[in-house]
């Protein structure tokens, strides 16, 4: 067996209720992270589907999605490009803007990170209602980058955030899942 199969990564993932407020309940990665042998499992889990495919570029959402990302790039022997909240990029960038649940925000990326056409797979902890990475996935697609996936550690399939991004024509891979959340 490989180390991808041997480790339970749910097992990995604290719970946290009533954070950051009152009836939600906050799936903390940050002890899977911790955890040797889990993040290097979670690294290859979800660079796995994409090993012989044509990715060149993973774009990595904030803040997660970096330690992610970077990490399943090297896997990947490829480049990594960082989504990022407005004005945290030093140089020329274009932003796109998503719905919160108390209002609206912007990600922003470098206007020149991705070349037209390039094969970008674009990766972070959690996808809920999919707000975030379709936005992402919007913002790239400006950039004409081929978006060849989005994988993620957790999926809430409740909230719809894959469904959301296969509406976009965009192949949702997930780790973990939790019914109910």
């Amino acid at each position: 067996m490989s180390l991808a199969t041997d480790i339970d990564l749910k097992d990995l993932v604290r719970t946290i209720p009533d954070y950051p407020k009152p009836g939600i309940i906050f799936r903390d990665i940050t002890t899977l992270l911790g955890h040797a042998n889990g993040f290097r499992a979670c690294v290859e889990q979800l660079a796995a589907p994409f090993v012989n495919r044509r990715v060149q570029t993973v774009a990595g959402i904030e803040a997660r999605g970096f330690i992610l990302g970077g990490a399943v790039a090297d896997r990947l022997r490829c480049g990594f490009v960082p989504i990022r909240k407005k004005g945290k990029l030093p140089s020329k960038a274009i932003g796109q803007d998503y719905e919160l649940e108390y209002g609206i925000d912007v990600i922003e990326v470098h206007e020149d990170a991705i070349s037209p056409n390039e094969p970008v797979l674009l990766i972070d902890d959690l996808i809920a209602t999919g707000g975030t990475a379709e936005a992402a996935v919007k913002l790239l697609r400006r950039l004409n980058a081929d978006v060849v996936g989005a994988a993620f550690v957790i999926e809430l399939p409740d909230l719809g955030g894959c469904a959301r991004l296969a509406a976009l024509g965009v192949e949702c891979q997930s780790l973990i899942s939790f019914e109910g959340d």
